[in-house]
């Protein structure tokens, strides 16, 4: 019998934004089960067991609670107390097993029968089940289009009046995007649960000035929240003039959120109240959890469990709030007095001490808001959650982020990438230097380098900025101008000087600007709107610059109503430095009738620099907007059969200790000693269509000779040692051996130089080319990382790398290749070559990536893996060395499996 496995347990959102708690059965679950089957209709009884079955018996309940976690397998679900659903298998054959579950009555529909598939499907998959038998009465129809309907491959047979269903559960992209399209959907009810609520609860309304839960009230009825607001307060009949309420179980109508603002040790006994009252959300402004310490944390993943177990969402705590803009419903349940007016700007920040001046830079600019969410501590909703919900949501155009650290940092690229194909998404990510999270945050730190993670972020389009400014540059572009539809700029203004910071600023952004128009200090706003009409109309011209500075007469606004009239026109995007103006001017603002700042309002900035920044990052999401996704091509010479065999016997041979082993891009070093035997290595790459050029080792000179003629001349002899090419230079290989006599000498050479520190070995040798580096493993952080770089001594103590998370596709591996600094000089002939046909083979290089990619995908006991050299030649890329290190396979690979929440301590 297996012991309790706990990573199954988690916690899930249902389609209805509602959570759930699922874990394995137990024998305690005694009275819960008989309790869950008594309330389940005759109907869904009879739908479950085929017959009348009112009262489970002894025998059933013994049989159904004790399972062995292997060959019987049993999952629950439960929402605060109670046990609202039930799947189990039971297995057949060694890879066959019937599966069944029942969902009470009054939780049907929410999307739990869905969710528990999923869950028993990884579960039966860990225990070597690939298939599911399932019998369902066909009048069950909701029953046999879940099965259909999960996304598995699936057989139907009809025999004696039941429904037949056979799953393959192999995944499938058809399943993956079933289990994704389904979370996005529940995850976003979830935060729309929060964000539009009928009525609102604030618990600790307090009469004393200037405290958080007066603040917390009056700014919900000063933003005219269009619902009732109920103040909870102990004592206290009324609270700024709105009748109180003692507790939150006094109030007499349904409650959809609740404000938190008591004391930390008393914020447990709410919650408990709102679930008993069925509060669908709470927003926790009270500080004294996670940021305090271990104590703290401890009370913090406390009230995330309770909430959740509830079916409750949690923002914050130590947060400032959220906010929606929509006039129907205007909530304000933040502590700033004042939001920025309606937009289509949707913001998320973890600070809350930085919130309020950001809401007040947004207004200053005179941009709009759409949704604003401020996570605190984050300890349950996060940024991951709002681009589910932005993804969708019509009133949302572009998604502003700042983030101080990342809970599930590949669900936040796979989501970020599909929602920037709809709508731009911009980051600031503070930390990156100092690798550091703050305190409370129930994320760990990032163990990428920095520029790695802007690598990542890049992959999935995130427009990355480095501060809150050059966020609202950017923003003001991406919200209220067109994208451009290319690189070339036209210039236009009255000041030369000004006109030549512009353009050179376009070149040293990468863009391609025009000669500028200059139009001199005279020039009227006639002049500029000729100007600006000829540049618009011109196929050659993607977006325009215009500076305009005070002229010595007085200045009127003639100029900005033509570029207002210009943008409102035009599908090409203008940007301005308006007389040294940031945001969006009122006059060069398209005003709504409700006085909203709409699409055409021209963004101005102080310098032209600024502008030309922000233009440049509008111009490069848009070519990665307009790229092909890229696709994941079918390679011949993969087989995964061989390759489970070699890391099941090399596991075998020596299994590696977690503290032996480093995560991919981590801070510790891999030991040398745990790497696998080199044949394993050669196998393991093999299965995958690797070839690894065979290598000989030798102990002496005579024996590097009698390796040269088994290998064949000529051949190199080198030292095998890591980090050699930083600490050696080019000196630990001596190449072209074309005798036995070189191959002494090099031999004797190499020993002399190493003294013991490296093996020494001979290789055949193989046609000139650029040595490249292709290091591949699982990163804590982000699952599974490929990085490449040049084989270079000043590309390694540069650390000019590029990182992509896998599997990669055709298009990321070209972009991996083009995004080290040192790419050119796999695009350009090598030196002393004559013709093309000697040009390196990139195509060949960019499947070893896609191939090393799919292989640490698919394995996640492979800790890590180093290709150093990759030759890239004519006659294709050819790996020279390889290791490889092994460990046991986490439990729960991030982002991979069954859709959950981030996890908390159960």
């Amino acid at each position: 019998m297996q012991s309790y496995p706990n990573h199954w347990e988690a916690d899930v959102v249902l389609t209805d934004g509602g959570t759930a708690h699922m874990r394995p059965i137990t024998p305690e679950d005694t009275d819960l089960l008989r309790e869950f089957h008594a309330r389940l209709s005759p109907e869904t009884i009879y739908y479950r067991f085929f017959a009348p079955y009112p009262k489970l018996s002894d025998r059933d309940v013994d049989r159904f609670t004790n399972v062995d976690y292997e060959d019987r397998v049993g999952l629950v679900a439960t929402i605060s107390d109670s046990l609202v659903a039930v799947v189990r298998y039971d297995k057949i054959a060694p890879e066959e097993a019937e599966v069944a579950f029942v969902v009470e009555d009054a939780h049907q529909g929410r999307g739990l029968a869905s969710v528990l598939l999923e869950h028993i499907g990884a579960a039966a998959r860990e225990r070597g089940v690939r298939r599911f038998i399932a019998d369902v009465l066909p009048e069950n129809r909701r029953m046999v289009n879940v099965f259909r309907e999960a996304g598995y491959t699936a057989q139907q047979t009809f025999d004696e009046g039941v429904i037949r269903l056979t799953l393959d559960l192999q995944p499938t992209d058809n399943s993956k995007e079933v289990m994704q399209a389904r979370e996005q959907r529940a995850e976003s009810r979830s935060i729309a649960r929060l964000l539009y609520p009928e009525s609102v609860a604030v618990i600790g309304a307090s009469r004393t000035a200037h405290t958080i839960g007066q603040t917390s009230l009056r700014n919900l009825l000063g933003g005219d929240f269009q619902g009732p607001v109920y103040p909870v307060h102990p004592e206290a009949k009324a609270v700024a003039g709105v009748r109180a309420y003692p507790t939150v179980s006094d109030i007499p109508d349904e409650v959809d959120l609740a404000v938190v603002a008591v004391r930390a040790d008393s914020v447990l006994p709410v919650v408990e109240e709102c679930a008993e009252k069925g509060v669908h959300g709470l927003v926790v402004v009270s500080s004294g959890f996670g940021e305090i310490g271990s104590d703290g944390r401890a009370r913090q993943d406390e009230l995330v469990r309770t909430a959740r177990a509830a079916g409750m969402r949690v923002v914050g705590p130590n947060c400032l709030g959220i906010a929606n803009s929509d006039p129907e419903v205007s909530l304000n349940a933040t502590l700033s007095p004042d939001l920025p007016p309606s937009g289509p700007i949707g913001f998320f920040s973890q600070s809350g001490a930085l919130g309020r001046a950001i809401l007040q830079r947004v207004a200053e600019r005179g941009m709009g808001l759409s949704t604003f969410v401020s996570a605190g501590n984050r300890a349950d909703v996060s940024g991951n959650d709002l681009m589910q919900y932005w993804q969708e949501d019509p009133t949302t155009g572009v998604v502003l982020q700042y983030l101080e650290s990342l809970g599930n940092p590949r669900k936040f690229t796979r989501l970020a990438r599909r929602l920037a194909k709809q709508k731009p998404v911009v980051a600031v990510r503070s930390g990156g230097s100092a690798q550091a999270t703050p305190t409370g945050h129930a994320a760990g730190g990032l163990s990428l380098p920095d520029y790695a993670v802007t690598s990542l972020f890049q992959q999935a389009g995130v427009v990355r900025v480095d501060d809150i400014t050059q966020m609202f540059d950017a923003a003001q572009v991406f919200a209220y101008q067109p994208l451009p539809e290319g690189p070339r700029v036209g210039i236009i203004g009255n000041s030369d000087s000004l006109e030549l910071l512009v353009k050179d600023a376009a070149v040293r952004q990468g863009l391609k600007p025009h000669e500028p128009v200059n139009l001199g200090p005279q020039a009227t706003a006639k002049d500029f709107d000729l100007a600006l009409e000829a540049a618009l109309s011109a196929p050659d011209v993607h977006s325009v610059v215009v500076v305009f500075i005070p002229a010595l007469h007085p200045i009127s606004d003639d100029v900005a109503r033509v570029l207002r009239a210009r943008a409102q026109e035009s599908d090409k995007p203008i940007v301005t430095t308006y007389l040294a103006r940031q945001g969006l001017p009122e006059e060069l603002r398209h005003v709504g009738d409700s006085g909203e700042t709409l699409k055409g309002s021209v963004p101005s900035y102080p310098a032209p620099e600024d502008a030309v920044r922000a233009l440049a990052l509008a111009t490069r999401y848009a070519q990665w907007r307009n790229r092909k996704s890229g696709r994941h091509p079918e390679l011949p010479d993969i087989d995964r059969a061989r390759a489970r065999a070699v890391i099941t016997r090399a596991l075998d041979k020596d299994t590696p200790q977690e503290e032996d082993v480093a995560w991919f891009g981590g801070e510790r070093r891999y030991d040398e000693e745990t790497a696998i035997p080199g044949q394993d290595v050669r196998d393991l790459l093999a299965s995958y269509g690797v070839a690894v050029y065979p290598d000989i080792n030798a102990t002496s000179a005579d024996e590097a000779v009698v390796a040269a003629g088994q290998l064949g001349y000529p051949v190199v002899v080198k030292a095998d040692a890591p980090d050699l090419r930083v600490r050696a230079g080019g000196t630990f290989v001596r190449a072209d051996l074309r005798t036995p006599e070189d191959v002494r000498s090099a031999y004797n050479s190499l020993a002399d130089r190493f003294s013991g520190e490296a093996e020494l070995v001979v290789q055949r040798m193989a046609a000139p080319g650029v040595p490249t580096v292709v290091r591949a493993g699982d990163n804590q952080s982000f699952g599974s990382v490929v990085s490449f770089g040049l084989a270079d001594v000043t590309a390694e103590l540069l650390d000019d790398r590029a990182f992509r998370l896998a599997p990669l596709s055709d298009m990321d591996a070209a972009d991996l290749i083009h995004a080290v600094r040192a790419a050119p000089l796999l695009f350009g002939l090598p030196a002393g070559s004559t013709s093309l046909a000697e040009q390196p083979n990139v195509e060949a290089l960019e499947e070893l990536l896609i191939r090393v990619s799919r292989l640490v995908e698919a394995f996640p006991e492979i800790g890590y893996i180093d290709l150093d050299p990759v030759l890239v030649n004519a006659t294709g890329a050819h790996v020279l060395g390889a290791r490889a290190w092994l460990r046991e396979a986490p439990e729960v690979r991030p982002d991979v499996g069954p859709r959950r929440l981030r996890g908390v301590t159960f």
